[in-house]
């Protein structure tokens, strides 16, 4: 009874996140549904205002068929191709525009702005994705797990010996210092260059994006070097956008996010919700609980080869991990 007690506590736990992840999804979609639905309403209406008046200007023009070409032209507005005079000039499949587009795929942040046009670019997508996303995923593993090393855990442990403070202070200190300076190079400071290279984006605006980008939600709706006109399109997206800032930022994401689980009180906060795995204390008393059954039956019932196999796992010594009963470092 006292070893179901834990499991079933994990369990009531697990049903409360459970409950508490879909109250926030309801949560967001009723926020979401009441702030932006009298927007589209708004904008709903003005199109339909500005359809009316130009069918009203434009008499010899059917409805039908300004409703076929509105469909063609969304349709390939989609794809990211405008029929627009200041957007012919921008090509989305010249290589820096591609390579941008290689590394919103390998990062999963896919703005959609751009997607492919044939069948083939689509069948290559998936196989490129396939096996460019966990290529992408081990080498941001490997380069987080190695600047941690210089910053986090040489840190904390240098300030934990020579200063003789709480290392789970120290610890906490650390990774709020590291997260200020994250967020300042990777959000406040980048946002302020967006806006000013931007024409039409003020510093929320771009401060969205930055967010946008490198949380790799990627809704599209702000993606820089499109405008008309762009001086340094090429060396801006292919700099700026595609390799440094996004790359760069995503490390830093990830470091500040690990400096974090590393912390001592999240891990108490999800071995919570975690399945405790079982400890060789626990199979060593299982296997003796069968032996002193075994050994309290007949003579008859167990033979003494069965026996001795079960011998000599009660002499090997018990073997902890370094990481105790953390699941994470298991």
């Amino acid at each position: 009874n006292q070893n179901r007690f834990p499991c079933n506590k994990s369990a009531w736990y697990f049903l409360f996140l459970v409950l508490g992840y879909i109250l926030y999804l309801i949560f967001g979609a009723v926020v979401f549904s009441s702030v932006e639905l009298p927007y589209e309403d708004l904008l709903r209406q003005q199109l339909r205002g500005i359809k009316r008046q130009f069918l009203q200007e434009h008499k010899c023009l059917s409805e039908e068929r300004l409703e076929r070409f509105l469909s063609k032209a969304l349709e390939a507005s989609n794809y990211g191709v405008s029929i627009l005079n200041n957007a012919s000039a921008s090509w989305n499949w010249d290589f820096t525009s591609s390579l941008f587009f290689a590394s919103t795929v390998l990062s999963t942040t896919g703005y959609g702005h751009t997607a492919p046009l044939s069948d083939g670019g689509k069948a290559f997508c998936i196989i490129y994705s396939v096996i460019g996303i966990p290529f992408t995923l081990l080498f941001l593993t490997a380069v987080v797990q190695r600047i941690m090393v210089y910053s986090t855990w040489r840190p904390i442990m240098y300030i934990h010996t020579h200063w003789g403070l709480s290392k789970p202070l120290v610890a906490v200190v650390h990774a709020t210092l590291l997260a200020v300076v994250a967020v300042s190079c990777f959000f406040l400071i980048p946002a302020a260059i967006f806006s000013a290279l931007e024409k039409n984006w003020n510093f929320l605006e771009s401060f969205y994006f930055c967010f946008i980008s490198l949380s790799t939600i990627g809704l599209g709706d702000y993606v820089p070097g499109e405008a008309f006109n762009q001086r340094f399109r090429e060396l801006y997206k292919l700099g700026i956008t595609g390799r440094l800032y996004l790359l760069l930022g995503l490390i830093a994401m990830l470091v500040v996010l690990e400096t974090f689980c590393e912390l001592q009180q999240l891990k108490q906060l999800r071995k919570m919700f975690y399945l405790k795995k079982e400890k060789p204390q626990d199979r060593l008393t299982i296997m003796e609980h069968d032996h002193l059954a075994f050994s309290s039956m007949p003579d008859g019932t167990v033979n003494s080869p069965q026996e001795d196999k079960t011998e000599p796992f009660m002499d090997f010594p018990i073997l902890t991990s370094p990481g105790g009963d953390d699941p994470m470092i298991k």
